[in-house]
C-alpha cells in the first residue's frame, strides 16, 4: 500500500505525474475510500480556485495611482 501526501493528489490534479504515478494513484483511489474523500476535497478546491477573481479595492488603486502622479495633470 502506497502512502500518498496531498502533494501527490494534486500534482495528479495537474497532470504532473508520471503515468506509472498517475495510474497507481487512481487504483489507490479506487480501493481507499478515505484517500478519495481527500482527493475529492482537493479537487473542489481546485476547481473552486478556477473561478474566484479578485480586483484591487477603488481606494488602493487611487493611492497607487496618486502616489505615482498619475492622477495629476500631465504638463508639456
Amino acid at each position: 500500500m502506497n502512502n500518498f501526501t496531498p502533494e501527490d493528489m494534486i500534482r495528479y490534479l495537474y497532470n504532473e505525474m508520471t503515468a506509472t504515478e498517475a495510474q497507481t494513484l487512481k487504483q489507490a483511489l479506487e480501493a481507499d475510500w478515505s484517500l478519495k474523500e481527500k482527493f475529492e476535497v482537493l479537487k473542489q478546491a481546485m476547481q473552486n480556485l478556477d473561478t474566484l477573481h479578485y480586483s484591487p479595492r477603488p481606494n488602493a488603486i487611487h493611492a497607487i495611482l496618486q502616489y505615482a502622479g498619475a492622477d495629476k495633470p500631465v504638463e508639456h
